[in-house]
C-alpha cells in the first residue's frame, strides 16, 4: 500500500472537490446538529457533526482490528499523541496510537471498520498547521490468500479452520456476481507470527478443508488499493514523466510507424491470452482426470480397507476360538483336577475309615487275650497244689519203691482244662496253638523231671 510512504504534497494545490463537497454538505447539516457525544471537538471544518456509534456496529463484530488502522501522513513534526486523539476522538475511543515524528507519519486504530472509514472520509487532505493530513487505510500485515478452496467452505468454516494458528480476525470466502464460490478466499489473522506459522504449516504440508483431498494454496497477501488509486498531485512528475505526457491519448494512424508496433504489441498481448487459455485448459483437463483417478484409486482403497478389515476381523475370530479352545481345555484340566481330588479325598477317606475300623477291632481284640492271660496266670497258680495232690495221690496207691523214677500217667499232673474253666483260644491268635491245645489235652503230664537215660519221645527234648 502507498499509505505506509510518505507523501509530497504541493503547495500550490487548492483544497480538493471532495473537501468541498464534504463542507458544503455539513453546513447544510449544521443547523439540525448537537453537541458531539464524545466530549470535546475537533477544530475541523466538520464540528458540530454528531456520530452514533452504536449505529456503527454491525452484529458480533470484531473491533480493533487491523482493517480498522489508518495511516495518517504529512504530519507536523511537532505533533503529539494527545493531540492525535483529539483529532479523532469522535469518532470514538482509539485502540492504537503511534507517530514517528522524524518522517511526519502515524497510525490510529479505531474501533470498527465502519468508524475508520468515516474518519478517513472526514479528515483526509483536513489542514493541519499549514499542512494538509493525508489519511488511508494502512496494510495489514497479517493478512493471507488462500486459493483452491473447495466449492462447499463457507466464511465460517474458513476461519474455523485457521483458527487453530491463532487468533483470525476476518476469513471471507470471493464469490462472484450471483454468490457462487471462486474457490479464493482471505484470511486476515491478529498479529504477525500467526500468519507465518499458517504460512509455513501449509507450505510444508497439505491442509484439506473437506472429505476432497485436494490441499489448499496459501499465499502472503498483495496489498492493493482499489479504492483511491494514485491520483495525480502523489504522482513522481520527473523528466521522463514529463516526456511521455507530451502527448494526449489517441488512436494511432494507420500506416504510421506507432501503428505498426501497437498492433506488433497487441498480437503479442493477443499470444499471452491465447497461451494462458491453453494452460487454463490444460490444467481444467489434468485435473478432471485427477478427479477420475482418485474417485478410482478411492474405490480400490475402500476395497482394500475393507479387505483389510475383513482380514483383521478372522483374524479377530481365529484368535477368539483359539482362546475359546484354551477355556475348555483349562475347564476340563480344571474338572480333571478336581475329580481327582475328589476321588483322593474319597480314597483318604475310605482308608481313614479303614484304619479306624482296624484300630477298633484290634483294641477289641487286644483286649480279649489279656483276659485270657489273667485266667491262664490264676490256673498255673493253681497247678502246683493240684499236682501235690496228684503226686501223693499217685504215691499213696502205688507200690512203686522209694528211689525209683515213677511215671506219672497221662492227667495226674493237671487237671483238664474244663476241670478250671478254660476254653481254647483261636489257632491263628498270637501262636499259642500248640501250647493251648497241650494245656486242653487229656489231663497231660505236671512236667515232671524224668529219669536220667529215659525216653523222651521224638518232639521232647531234654531238660537239665
Amino acid at each position: 500500500m502507498q499509505g505506509n510512504r510518505g507523501y509530497r504534497m504541493e503547495q500550490q494545490n487548492h483544497t480538493p472537490r471532495r473537501q468541498q463537497q464534504q463542507q458544503q454538505h455539513h453546513q447544510q447539516q449544521q443547523p439540525e446538529t448537537t453537541s458531539p457525544t464524545n466530549g470535546q471537538q475537533a477544530t475541523s471544518p466538520n464540528e458540530g457533526v454528531t456520530i452514533d456509534l452504536k449505529n456503527f456496529r454491525k452484529p458480533s463484530e470484531k473491533t480493533f482490528t487491523q482493517r480498522s488502522r489508518l495511516f495518517v501522513g504529512n504530519l507536523p513534526s511537532d505533533v503529539t499523541e494527545e493531540e492525535m486523539r483529539k483529532l479523532f476522538e469522535k469518532f470514538g475511543k482509539a485502540g492504537e496510537i503511534f507517530i514517528h515524528k522524524d518522517k511526519g507519519f502515524g497510525f490510529i486504530r479505531l474501533e470498527t471498520r465502519t468508524l475508520a472509514e468515516i474518519a478517513k472520509a472526514e479528515l483526509d487532505n483536513l489542514p493541519l498547521r499549514g499542512k494538509q493530513l493525508r489519511v488511508r487505510f494502512a496494510c495489514h500485515s497479517a493478512a493471507l490468500s488462500v486459493k483452491n478452496i473447495p466449492q462447499f467452505v463457507s466464511n465460517e468454516l474458513l476461519e474455523e479452520a485457521f483458527s487453530m494458528f491463532g487468533q483470525v480476525e476476518r476469513a471471507v470466502v470471493i464469490v462472484d456476481d450471483r454468490g457462487r464460490s471462486t474457490g479464493k478466499g482471505i484470511v486476515e489473522f491478529a498479529s504477525k507470527p500467526s500468519a507465518r506459522k499458517a504460512l509455513d504449516r501449509c507450505k510444508d504440508g497439505a491442509y484439506l478443508l473437506t472429505a476432497f483431498p485436494r490441499p489448499i494454496t496459501v499465499e502472503p497477501m498483495d496489498q492493493l488499493d482499489d479504492e483511491e488509486g494514485l491520483p495525480d498531485k502523489l504522482l513522481v512528475k520527473n523528466q521522463m514523466c514529463h516526456k511521455e505526457r507530451e502527448q494526449p491519448p489517441r488512436f494511432a494512424q494507420p500506416g504510421s510507424f506507432e501503428y505498426e508496433y501497437a498492433m506488433r504489441w497487441k498480437a503479442l498481448i493477443d499470444m499471452e491470452k491465447q497461451q494462458q487459455q491453453q494452460v487454463d485448459r490444460n490444467i481444467k483437463e489434468a485435473q478432471e482426470k485427477m478427479e477420475i483417478e482418485m474417485e478410482a484409486a478411492r474405490h480400490e482403497h475402500q476395497v482394500m480397507l475393507m479387505r483389510q478389515d475383513l482380514m483383521r476381523r478372522q483374524e479377530e475370530l481365529h484368535r477368539m476360538e483359539e482362546l475359546h479352545n484354551q477355556e475348555i481345555q483349562k475347564r476340563k484340566q480344571i474338572e480333571i483336577r478336581h475329580e481327582e481330588e475328589r476321588r483322593r479325598r474319597e480314597e483318604e477317606t475310605r482308608r481313614q475309615q479303614e484304619e479306624m475300623l482296624r484300630r477298633q477291632q484290634e483294641g477289641f481284640k487286644n483286649s480279649y487275650p489279656d483276659a485270657r492271660e489273667a485266667d491262664l496266670r490264676m490256673a498255673q497258680m493253681a497247678m502246683p497244689g493240684a499236682m501235690g495232690l496228684n503226686n501223693r495221690a499217685s504215691l499213696g496207691n502205688s507200690n512203686v519203691a522209694s528211689g525209683a523214677a515213677a511215671t506219672p500217667g497221662p492227667g495226674a499232673m493237671m487237671p483238664e482244662a474244663a476241670a478250671i474253666g478254660m476254653t481254647s483260644p483261636p489257632n491263628d491268635r498270637f501262636g499259642q496253638a500248640p501250647n493251648i491245645e497241650g494245656l486242653g489235652g487229656a489231663n497231660p503230664p505236671a512236667f515232671p523231671r524224668g529219669a536220667p537215660g529215659a525216653d523222651f519221645g521224638p518232639n521232647k527234648r531234654r531238660r537239665y
